[in-house]
């Protein structure tokens, strides 16, 4: 199974500099239930951000630029060959933008939390996704400050969830 996971707020953004542009209480839980004892791919940029391999899961790193080594920490130059490393396990892409982009056509799920909020100045973005092709479930609803919605789009006649 290959799935993104994400959070973006309505017009779509994703980060600001480097960062997440929000700070949520409880937000980022659903990405530490669904990926903890799985694969966790993602970029040099989003890996940088984090600071450190994620516990509990084993850590792709996609990049071209820089060696990653380390307990649980793999590095490979491409999206192809981080889903080759392990054929028989749940991945999870978590970013950046251009391996959103790149996983979009060949994803089983999409799970999104959408972010009941604006950043007017916003510079990186979750890519565009042909609704259609999926069938959308919402999860949950909660945030006191600021409100999210969970959702999982699934693949339609995908047989994977």
């Amino acid at each position: 199974m290959i799935a993104l996971i994400a959070a973006r707020s309505q017009n779509n953004v994703i980060g600001r500099q480097g960062r997440i542009p929000w700070n949520i209480p409880g937000e980022q839980r659903q990405f530490r239930e669904l990926t903890t004892n799985h694969v966790v791919i993602m970029g040099r940029r989003t890996y940088e951000e984090i600071g450190h391999p994620l516990p509990n899961r084993i850590n792709v790193i996609v990049s071209r630029i820089r060696r990653f080594t380390g307990e649980n920490l793999y590095t490979v130059s491409s999206l192809p060959q981080a889903i080759a490393l392990f054929p028989d396990q749940k991945l999870f892409i978590a970013g950046g933008a251009g391996l959103f982009a790149e996983a979009i056509p060949i994803a089983d799920s999409i799970y999104l939390t959408e972010i009941h909020t604006i950043i007017p100045d916003g510079d990186t973005f979750f890519p565009a996704f042909r609704i259609m092709d999926f069938e959308k479930e919402i999860l949950e609803e909660g945030g006191e400050e600021i409100r999210y919605t969970r959702t999982v789009y699934h693949r339609k006649g995908s047989t994977l969830k």
